[in-house]
């Protein structure tokens, strides 16, 4: 049969999330007991208030098309938002409004990079922003981290990196996997390596309402007008409001890369769900009290697992300060990632995602995004795995 498969797809890899997400959900529907840490999906519901708006919507006919860039309603709560929020000036029409996070971080690299561009992501990394970067027919640099530099690149490493052909730096703080928050003086360090190399910045900052301890977040293009020019600030609904279903991210740009992505998005998509985007405007309009619950919450597992997991003979894990992702080191235990998640979900029916899935491979990721009592459960199973091989 003659292939008719285009090239830039033979270059992808499925999502190992998802399939691990996938099979674990096929054993449970079988009626197997697994604990699940693989997918960074809140146990939470939606806050009532956000629902409701959705349903009244709907109810009063909000079922057609809108703006491909999303409602004129949920475009100017979000440039408020990140006034507000932030310390960003955007206007409405600097906000384009997607099909979730993901969605804008594409549209991003499709609309910025040409074929042969290089962008520089640093490694452990949100699986998909390499995919993406080959989809647009761009390059990827990858930028290693490790445990002992608490996951984060330095601006050494950064400028070194830089070529000519460079166009993007992908930042993601909070950071999925490895939930590793780069400080103020950290991302403006970066972010002047960028202006004196004239690349540009897309800032991840979809976990931002999901940090710890004394961690705070910061927006690059809230740093001046120098920074502003230079970046693409991308966010969502998912995480902070427990949306993933609902498919609502956005991003906020300079007016030429808005107007490319608003036309990118024209010709793909079209817009974001129409009532799905009415409970937007109630999310971000609405109270924020669920936040602190959640984060408290977030934190009392995080910290469950991080003192369960450092006992685990082979098993070391560092501190994370935001997101809902630990990212421990299992390379003492004599299994490569991939291996170690496999056998794992076999013998002890615990779904993880092994480390090859975010460039490293050394390390699972393990989500706390999950109940206690899973928690619990999966940490006694895991550490029973590991002390037959340790």
């Amino acid at each position: 049969m003659k292939d008719y498969v285009a090239e830039r797809c033979k270059v992808l890899t499925p999502s190992l999330t998802l399939a691990v997400d996938a099979k674990a959900k096929a054993m449970k529907a079988a009626g197997e007991d697994v604990c699940g840490f693989g997918a960074g999906e809140p146990d939470f519901d939606t806050p009532q208030h956000i629902k409701d708006a959705a349903a009244a919507a709907m109810a009063k006919g909000m079922t057609k098309y809108t703006p491909s860039s999303g409602t004129p309603e949920l475009r100017k709560a979000i440039a408020d938002k990140l006034a507000r929020v932030n310390g960003i000036q955007y206007s409405p029409n600097q906000v384009i409004v997607s099909c979730g996070g993901k969605h804008s971080c594409f549209n991003v690299v499709f609309a910025t990079c040409n074929p042969d561009d290089e962008v520089i992501i640093p490694a452990p990394y949100w699986l998909s922003y390499p995919e993406m970067v080959k989809m647009a027919g761009a390059k990827p640099v990858f930028l290693n981290t490790s445990d002992a530099t608490q996951f984060k690149i330095t601006p050494e490493q950064l400028r070194a990196a830089i070529t000519p052909r460079t166009k993007l730096f992908i930042l993601n703080s909070p950071s999925n996997p490895t939930g590793s928050v780069y400080t103020r003086a950290e991302i403006e360090a970066l972010g002047r390596v960028c202006l004196e190399k004239g690349v540009l910045v897309l800032s991840d900052e979809i976990y931002e309402n999901l940090i710890y301890d004394d961690a705070q977040h910061s927006s690059l293009a809230s740093f001046g007008p120098e920074f502003y020019d230079i970046t693409i600030t991308v966010n969502g609904l998912s995480k902070a409001y427990s949306m993933t279903g609902w498919r609502l991210g956005y991003l906020a740009a300079p007016e030429p890369i808005a107007k490319a992505i608003d036309a990118v998005q024209s010709h793909s998509t079209s817009n974001p769900t129409s009532f799905a985007q009415a409970g937007g405007v109630a999310a971000i309009n609405g109270p924020q009290d669920h936040l602190a619950v959640w984060r408290a919450e977030f934190s009392k597992r995080r910290a469950y697992m991080l003192q369960r997991l450092n006992a685990i003979p082979g098993v070391s894990c560092i501190d994370a300060k935001g997101a809902f992702y630990l990212l421990p080191n299992i390379s003492k235990v004599g299994l490569k990632p991939l291996d170690f998640a496999q056998q794992l979900l076999e013998e002890e029916k615990v779904a993880v995602v092994p480390g090859e899935a975010f460039g490293t491979d050394q390390h699972i990721r393990l989500s706390y995004a999950c109940s206690m009592t899973n928690i619990e459960k999966g940490l006694d199973r895991i550490e029973r795995f590991c002390r037959k091989r340790t």
